[in-house]
C-alpha cells in the first residue's frame, strides 16, 4: 500500500513542485493550501506524515479541535526557508514539529519522510521495560500497566532516551541533541514543554513517578 503524505503550502508553485516529485517518488499526496483545507483532509484521509508550509498547522493538529477525529500523534515534517534562523527550528518543534526541512532540498525532504517512516514502522525490535512502564520501539508504543498512552512522535523519542538510562539526569542539552538533533547552548522550552506533556499523559495513565524533573540540570525517566 503506498504511502499517503499530506502537502500543505500556501505557494502553488512550490506546492505543484513537491507533488509532483513526490508522486513521481511512489507516494500517494493530498495536496491543501491552507489550514483550513488540511485538517479536513488529515481527518478524512488519515496521512502517514504531514509536509506543512508552516509550524502554526503542527500545534492544531496536536491539540485536536472539539467534534474532529483526526491522528493527533502523526508525523509532521515543517518546510523552512533558506534563511531560516535557529530559533525558527526550535519554534517548529515547540509547536509539535517532528523535524524541519528546507524547502529546496528535496532529496533531504525524502530522506527525513522514509526515516520518520522507519521510526513509525516496524524497523526496531527493542522493548525497554522501567518498571511497569514498557517502551516498544517496534510497535512506537509506551504502555504503562499494559494499556497503552498515546504519545506524540517526540514526546515517545523523549520517552525512550530517557528510559535508556532510566537513573540517569539527561541534561537538556543531551536532549535537544539526541532527540531533536539540535546542538549548542540553545535558549528554548522544547525539552520542558515536551516533558511537561509526557509526565502530564503518563501521571493521567495512573502513575506519577516518571520523568522527574532535576532542577538546574535536566530530565531523568525514575
Amino acid at each position: 500500500m503506498p504511502t499517503e503524505l499530506l502537502l500543505v503550502e500556501s505557494e502553488p508553485e512550490t506546492r505543484g513542485f513537491l507533488e509532483r516529485h513526490l508522486r513521481s517518488d511512489g507516494f500517494r499526496v493530498h495536496e491543501a493550501g491552507w489550514d483550513a483545507q488540511a485538517l479536513d483532509i488529515a481527518e478524512r484521509s488519515r496521512p502517514h506524515v504531514v509536509i506543512a508550509g508552516e509550524p502554526d498547522l503542527c500545534a492544531r493538529l496536536r491539540e485536536g479541535e472539539p467534534g474532529r477525529r483526526w491522528d493527533r500523534n502523526v508525523p509532521v515534517i515543517v518546510l523552512a526557508d533558506p534563511d531560516a534562523d535557529p530559533v525558527d527550528r526550535v519554534r517548529a518543534f515547540e509547536k509539535g514539529a517532528d523535524d524541519v526541512v528546507e524547502r529546496h532540498l528535496y532529496l533531504e525532504l525524502v530522506a527525513r519522510i522514509h526515516a520518520l517512516l522507519r521510526r513509525s514502522g516496524v524497523g526496531l525490535a527493542d522493548v525497554l521495560e522501567v518498571g511497569d512502564l514498557v517502551i516498544d520501539h517496534r510497535a512506537r508504543q509506551v504502555r504503562l500497566g499494559g494499556v497503552p498512552v498515546p504519545l506524540a512522535a517526540k514526546e515517545f523519542d523523549l520517552a525512550a532516551r530517557l528510559a535508556s538510562d532510566p537513573e540517569r539526569v539527561f541534561s537538556k542539552e543531551e536532549l535537544l541533541r539526541d532527540v531533536w538533533g539540535l546542538r549548542g547552548r540553545l535558549v528554548t522550552r522544547t525539552v520542558d514543554s515536551h516533558a511537561s506533556r509526557l509526565r502530564r499523559k503518563l501521571r493521567a495513565a495512573g502513575d506519577g513517578r516518571f520523568v522527574v524533573n532535576v532542577w538546574g540540570k535536566g530530565y531523568r525517566m525514575l
